[in-house]
């Protein structure tokens, strides 16, 4: 499709004045004059003249639109940080967490406080490329379509002007290591300074970039939060947003994504599920390897043997836990590669070789604490930005799951002071928002792995799907081959609040944990999964099924988590090291009795009903995966998935 920018105001531009060679922001803080007829934009930082053709162009048209005061060109250096960080303060943006070093809080509207999926859309000629046709008339969960012609009214809509009175900051960002093969480079323009900071905490940003790129293709983000000065009215807490008009927009065909009114960091970061995932997943579809919601860990066994192993979880499951792990087994080491997304491709060897694309953590800081994520805990202690959590009167931070210090006041998210801890359901009356967010380099993580920014990669031998599944779901499973692995995890399904508020636990479809970031349609993503197999010389990861949240009939977990979870892995290693250690069930290949190591295992675990397999549950386990594929995926679900549930349904039969 034809974008906006593209066809407005389409007259030529001039540099009628650069002040080049300075590298950083010039004595009388302008570096360059942009004329654009009667419209002049000051180049405040960084040198115009030195943008490639292509990056020049792509400023200059969306200047036009969006119509900035000045233009700032990143070079991610600290200087730049820290100044970009100042201004924040002053504006009342960010507040210093005193008791740490450089660490930053800042409160956002409560109106735009996380990812809406439900403006979140792909634009495609094709409404199939997208997302499947559901049967029946059934409400689709596998995207959001929006046609190119309802998209450009959209986008007419809401960016022209949008950033007058404000700064256009141009962020050349890589993600993954810059100049890795497996790497993709974006250009983000903004005029948000907080998602400059956070970029440069997420992505590898600045000059190299540039460097690197040269004249070359990059994918395209326009963000703006939609509040052109003067402002209408003044924003709560400081956090300019236009929530009733937010829009994040794909367009595959441009390689591009517009997002605005919100300045929340799913929806702004642009470089995170956007690129990664949305846009990644498309590219990878293209170019024949996996862009995927999944952390990467490396662990090492009492022996000095390493193995890295992927993982795909929804939210609430213990994706990070498991990726910054305290292993409880003796001699074993857990090692961070990432702990959300990895691009994964094969070598010329056949191996396939995993990078984390981004360079920092983005996490929900509830839940997180030194009893459940002490790796986490020390990497947040300095260089953070967090957002949404609560302020202690000494300078700290504090969310729900934590230790509350003795003697110290807690102003919440909302700005209350003097909280006090409350059995409240409602997100107002919490210390911390409940996706409240820290956003950390993984540098600092003390168990980050050494080849965590290795420009080929670390090579995958396991890939794990899971869920929280309180009933019937054994710990953990292998696939028979690739094939029934691929169902498997088209098959997730995990526990999570309804959307209704408060309306209790429901089992949600999460088909790879990937359900809300899916680029494509999600029939041809498996197919896509399935060729992996079709490759010549490859070899294949082997995947598994693990559950760490089953429950006894009195309600309580049958398995105690955390850094017991090693106990898993080491079966999973063992099995990859081809250890006759598993016996087969109508599911797939389950521990032999004794093969899962205990010793030491504090808590008595009764694994006899952990890894028990109730023929009724797992009978409507089939009619509900088979409702699912055939209402939401319908005539696109391949017929390889379809056999595999199938034969899945004749062996639950003969249990």
């Amino acid at each position: 499709m034809t974008c906006i920018y593209a066809r407005l105001l389409r007259t030529s531009t001039k540099v009628l004045k650069q002040f080049s060679g300075t590298g950083g922001i010039s004595v009388n803080g302008v570096s360059g004059i942009i004329h654009k007829n009667s419209r002049t934009f000051s180049v405040i930082h960084g040198d115009f003249n030195r943008l490639a053709p292509n990056v020049k162009k792509y400023v200059e048209d969306k200047a036009k639109v969006c119509q900035p005061e000045t233009i700032h060109i990143c070079d991610g250096s600290d200087r730049e940080n820290e100044e970009l960080l100042a201004m924040l303060q002053k504006g009342g943006v960010i507040k210093p967490l005193k008791k740490y070093k450089n660490c930053w809080l800042a409160r956002t509207d409560p109106a735009d406080v996380a990812r809406v999926e439900s403006k979140t859309i792909i634009s495609t000629p094709n409404q199939r490329d997208t997302i499947p046709t559901p049967k029946n008339g059934a409400d689709g969960q596998l995207g959001k379509w929006m046609s190119p012609s309802d998209l450009q009214k959209a986008l007419d809509e809401r960016f022209p002007g949008s950033m007058k009175g404000r700064t256009m900051y141009v962020i050349p960002f890589s993600m993954g290591p810059v100049g890795s093969p497996l790497s993709k480079i974006g250009i983000q323009l903004t005029d948000s300074a907080y998602v400059v900071a956070s970029m440069r905490i997420m992505t590898r940003m600045g000059r190299p970039v540039l460097d690197t790129l040269g004249n070359n293709d990059f994918v395209r983000c326009l963000h703006s939060i939609g509040q052109p000065l003067p402002m209408k009215k003044p924003a709560v807490n400081n956090w300019p947003c236009d929530p009733d008009r937010t829009i994040i927009a794909h367009i595959p065909e441009n390689n591009e994504i517009c997002s605005f009114g919100s300045g929340y960091g799913g929806n702004s970061l642009l470089g995170k599920k956007c690129f990664a995932l949305r846009l990644g997943g498309i590219i990878a579809r293209d170019e024949g390897w996996l862009a995927e919601h999944m952390l990467i860990l490396g662990i090492t066994n009492p022996k000095g043997e390493k193995k890295y192993i992927a993982a795909a979880f929804p939210s609430a499951c213990g994706k990070t836990n498991l990726a910054m792990m305290n292993p409880t087994l003796p001699g074993y080491k857990v090692e961070c590669v990432g702990d959300d997304i990895a691009w994964m491709r094969f070598d010329s060897e056949g191996h396939l070789r995993a990078i984390n694309p981004e360079a920092g953590f983005f996490g929900v800081a509830p839940g997180t604490s030194d009893s459940t994520n002490p790796n986490a805990m020390a990497t947040i202690q300095e260089n953070t930005i967090f957002t949404n959590v609560a302020e202690t009167s000494d300078g700290g931070f504090y969310w729900e799951g934590m230790d509350l210090p003795k003697g110290v006041r807690v102003i919440n998210w909302r700005n209350k002071e003097d909280w006090v801890p409350n059995s409240s359901k409602d997100e107002k009356d919490m210390a911390a928002h409940p996706n409240s967010r820290y956003c950390t380099p993984a540098s600092q993580c003390p168990i980050i792995d050494p080849a965590w920014e290795s420009s080929e990669g670390v090579p995958i031998e396991a890939i794990m799907f899971g869920g929280r599944r309180p009933k019937g779901v054994p710990l953990v499973y292998e696939s028979f081959n690739w094939q029934h692995g691929v169902f498997l995890g088209a098959a997730m399904r995990s526990e999570a609040t309804a959307a209704a508020e408060h309306a209790g636990k429901v089992i949600m479809h999460d088909p790879f944990a990937m359900r809300p970031f899916f680029g494509y349609n999600f029939g041809h993503y498996l197919s896509h999964w399935l060729s992996m197999e079709r490759r010549p010389n490859v070899k294949l990861p082997k995947v598994f099924h693990v559950n760490w949240f089953r429950k006894s009939s009195e309600g309580k977990f049958l398995w105690p988590g955390f850094g017991e979870n090693a106990r898993v892995l080491d079966w999973i290693f063992r099995r990859i090291n081809k250890e006759d250690c598993a016996t087969e069930s109508p599911i797939g290949f389950i521990p032999k009795p004794g093969a899962l190591n205990l010793d030491g295992l504090k808590e008595k675990v009764d694994m006899e009903e952990l890894f028990s397999l109730p023929k009724d549950f797992w009978s409507k386990e089939v009619d509900a995966v088979k409702k699912y594929f055939d209402e939401q995926v319908n005539d696109d679900l391949p017929e390889e998935v379809a056999s595999e549930l199938e034969q899945l349904k004749k062996r639950v039969a003969h249990m």
